[in-house]
């Protein structure tokens, strides 16, 4: 029962490392970090991404335009580019070694310290890549946030607010910091008794082939 709870555990973890990182990529590349709307023309519309300004019309629908040099950018948009890439590249490490430590994986069955100690990596590559998917978005969400409310700005001139892809980069960095920590519990928090030679071996392909098949352990 308990080698069950430990491979579910590794299953989930992964599965929200896997969703955090996919969604930490489409934050990175998505130009809805921050929307602008027009009392002026309601029918107009600007975003504004890493990488890009775009403006979407009624008439011609959305027109999008790179940004001409990454100097000069805003310190919070420059500093996101790095921290995103950082987060993305991050979590495809975290996901190569911790594949390699799960235990239905038949690579190195033999050699549980090992794989165990994979797993306790790639939920630490997890652990970083949630938090520099998250001190971005929050960086930018910050700074709108201060210049929405800057009484210094006359209340006649546009203000920006959240964009959809903050709310999905918040979201990417919880599964990732999710995911690690549920694999560090796995590799950590359950320890399943080792039974000498081919007989540990079998029993882990039984239960995991349980799993795949979507049955209970009959020994239960």
């Amino acid at each position: 029962m308990a080698l069950v709870f430990r491979v579910a555990m590794q299953f989930v973890g992964i599965l929200l490392s896997l969703l955090g990182w996919v969604l930490s990529i489409i934050t990175t590349y998505l130009p809805h970090w921050k929307n602008l709307n027009l009392d002026l023309n309601e029918m107009e519309n600007w975003t504004v991404g890493l990488w890009q300004t775009c403006v979407t019309q009624e008439e011609v629908g959305m027109q999008c335009k790179d940004f001409d040099s990454f100097l000069a950018l805003p310190v919070e948009l420059r500093i996101s580019r790095i921290l995103m890439f950082l987060s993305n590249g991050l979590g495809f490490l975290g996901l190569l070694v911790s594949g390699f430590g799960l235990d239905c994986l038949r690579i190195g069955e033999r050699q549980q310290d090992v794989k165990k100690r994979l797993l306790i990596l790639g939920g630490i590559l997890f652990w970083t890549a949630g938090v520099t998917a998250l001190a971005p978005v929050s960086w930018v969400a910050h700074r709108t946030v201060q210049e929405f409310w800057d009484e210094t700005i006359p209340e006649i001139v546009p203000r920006w607010e959240f964009g959809e892809a903050l709310f999905i980069g918040w979201f990417a960095g919880f599964s990732l910091l999710l995911g690690g920590c549920l694999l560090n519990w796995a590799a950590c928090g359950t320890q399943v008794p080792l039974a000498s030679g081919h007989y540990a071996v079998a029993e882990m392909q039984t239960q995991c082939s349980y799993l795949e098949n979507g049955t209970a352990n009959p020994s239960v």
